[in-house]
């Protein structure tokens, strides 16, 4: 363990540093979510009745849930690019845990994660979506958004060795847009077809933002919902679970043993 936890230092080191080398990217991707959060509440807010609620309070929860679920992008593509330039071959040949380089990918995506989420909170309230529930429960919202974001990201790194291109991570990662699309991250999903309903609301994105939404205050958890929305924390708690159990241990016997 103390292995693992030196090695997973060092690599969350050396991921941040290669955050820092590249401004660009990082400034891009911590400002998307803004500029969506612009976008939709302006655009769309102006266009949807939403009885009970404003669209802005509704979407900036959906929008901070679509951000982490962004982790398998982000995750797919640094894993990939890692891959295809032969620095994973590199790395794996010095003595070190082998759960340590995509450790110290998924921690360092994290921290990153934990910086924008910043920002784009003042935005909101600046938009002037507010926090309704307690204090503890704000914490709790954060802290849950946290922990999927680092489900999300394991799920990327493992596509990303399984891939091993940039392009086709990239390509790949872009249809990932569609995962918030199929939730009620943007718009309830008591109005969908019920083969369509059923679907968002096994969507994981759904749970987490029912979730999310009902500890920050802002919309009560939907009635006649399935089971992950209807128990929306504990949904999210089980999916996290099942997210990282299976991808942490497949991205890191993956990362051990290459192509073979």
């Amino acid at each position: 363990m103390s292995t693992l936890v030196h090695d997973g230092t060092a690599m969350l080191g050396r991921q941040l540093q290669r955050a820092r080398n590249n401004p660009g990217l990082l400034v891009l991707t911590q400002t998307m979510p803004i500029t969506m959060l612009l976008f939709f509440g302006y655009v769309f807010g102006s266009a949807l009745a939403m009885p009970g609620t404003e669209y802005r309070s509704f979407l900036v929860p959906g929008l901070l849930v679509a951000t982490a679920a962004g982790g398998v992008m982000t995750g797919m593509f640094q894993a990939a690019q890692d891959t295809h330039r032969g620095v994973t071959d590199r790395l794996r040949t010095l003595p070190m845990s082998r759960a340590a380089v995509p450790l110290g990918q998924a921690a360092a995506d994290l921290v990153v994660s934990a910086a924008g989420t910043v920002p784009f909170l003042l935005v909101g309230l600046a938009m002037g979506w507010r926090i309704e529930g307690s204090a503890a429960g704000a914490a709790g919202a954060v802290a849950l958004l946290l922990l999927f974001r680092f489900a999300c990201t394991w799920v990327g790194i493992f596509l990303g060795l399984l891939t091993r291109d940039e392009e086709a991570a990239g390509q790949l990662g872009g249809a990932t847009f569609v995962l918030p699309l199929l939730s009620n991250a943007y718009i309830p999903t008591e109005g969908l077809p019920g083969w369509l309903r059923a679907v968002a609301e096994w969507n994981p994105i759904s749970a987490v933002t029912t979730a999310v939404r009902d500890l920050f205050g802002n919309a009560p958890v939907p009635e006649g919902a399935a089971w992950p929305v209807a128990h929306p924390v504990a949904g999210s708690l089980a999916w996290c679970a099942v997210l990282v159990t299976v991808f942490a241990s497949a991205a890191v016997h993956r990362y051990a043993h290459g192509n073979r």
